[in-house]
């Protein structure tokens, strides 16, 4: 496993990174959830991402149980706040990012947290506001640095403008060779100003490892048929994408490296990219995507499977 520094700060992350949406307290029960999180730390793993709103709190409490027996310098450990988590908590105000981190924090079983992250921005919340509290619990010892969510350019640009709060060390977009829409604005923007992409659905939800054929209904037991899990997933699975990524099949036996490691290795081929997210409901698949990190594919490959994702991209 290689590490790459986390934007201006002095955190070092796993390249692969264990992430936790949909799958551990919600998806994955929890002897499988924890083989997935002693997986990842056999492969090198370092860095693992969660939400509040990730089960309503159940994501966190199972990686506070999980991580439990590990030294809390083993790991480096993100959450994120924003989403409802009930009908009054929700947003980025002050007295909700004073109430969200305590919760987090109990929930994690521990007494600060490496990141945390604005899961989106709250148009409601005048951004001063947010920062000025961001920067209190910084100050208090219960979070060691700050990271946002899918926020636009101009709102990390409102975000650098601001004097006397602490800055932003990370954005976490959807970035994948199939979402390519951060590449024109947000990673320029972020890597000109210390800021590093920590990016999730590297894989666009396991789409880019080929697993799922046109015209075929999806296996029994795969994310898509889950109904926990493949909510999500319509926005990638019509046969014109799913025939696209299938010729990518050859490029990747021709690089030595299964489709997955193939798609991971593109977005590790981003300097301003820290860290992939991956998220894994059996250990294996963790062994496997955590592979990726030092495989070197020659670029001509990556150009010939850009041309042919070409029609099916998401750009800006």
């Amino acid at each position: 496993m290689k590490y790459r520094k986390l934007g201006d700060s002095d955190l070092n992350v796993s390249e692969i990174s264990l992430g936790s949406w949909l799958t551990y307290g919600l998806g994955v029960d929890g002897n499988a959830g924890e083989a997935c999180v002693d997986a990842a730390f056999d492969a090198g793993i370092n860095f693992i991402d969660t939400a509040n709103i990730y089960g309503r709190g159940a994501a966190e409490s199972f990686l506070g149980d999980a991580l439990a027996s590990r030294p809390r310098d083993s790991y480096v450990l993100a959450t994120k706040l924003f989403a409802p988590m009930s009908d009054e908590d929700k947003g980025l105000s002050a007295a909700q990012v004073y109430k969200q981190i305590d919760a987090s924090l109990a929930r994690l079983k521990t007494d600060y947290v490496d990141l945390y992250q604005c899961h989106r921005y709250d148009v409601e919340t005048p951004l001063e506001e947010t920062m000025e509290a961001l920067s209190d619990i910084v100050r208090q010892g219960k979070v060691r640095y700050l990271g946002f969510s899918e926020w636009s350019p101009q709102n990390i640009q409102d975000s650098l403008d601001l004097e006397g709060v602490e800055k932003f060390v990370s954005s976490q977009p959807q970035y994948s060779m199939l979402w390519r829409r951060p590449e024109e604005k947000v990673i320029p923007l972020c890597a000109a100003n210390g800021i590093s992409q920590i990016v999730w659905s590297p894989l666009a939800q396991g789409v880019l490892t080929g697993k799922y054929k046109p015209g075929a209904a999806p296996a029994t037991g795969t994310r898509a048929t889950s109904d926990d899990m493949g909510g999500f997933m319509e926005t990638w699975l019509k046969d014109d994408i799913l025939a696209a990524v299938q010729k990518l099949v050859p490029l990747a036996e021709e690089a030595g490296a299964s489709l997955g490691q193939f798609a991971l290795t593109w977005v590790l081929r981003e300097p301003n990219v820290a860290s992939a997210i991956i998220g894994a409901s059996r250990p294996e698949q963790v062994a496997e995507n955590a592979a990726a990190s030092g495989i070197e594919i020659d670029d001509g490959l990556f150009r010939q499977a850009d041309e042919i994702l070409a029609p099916v991209q998401r750009k800006p």
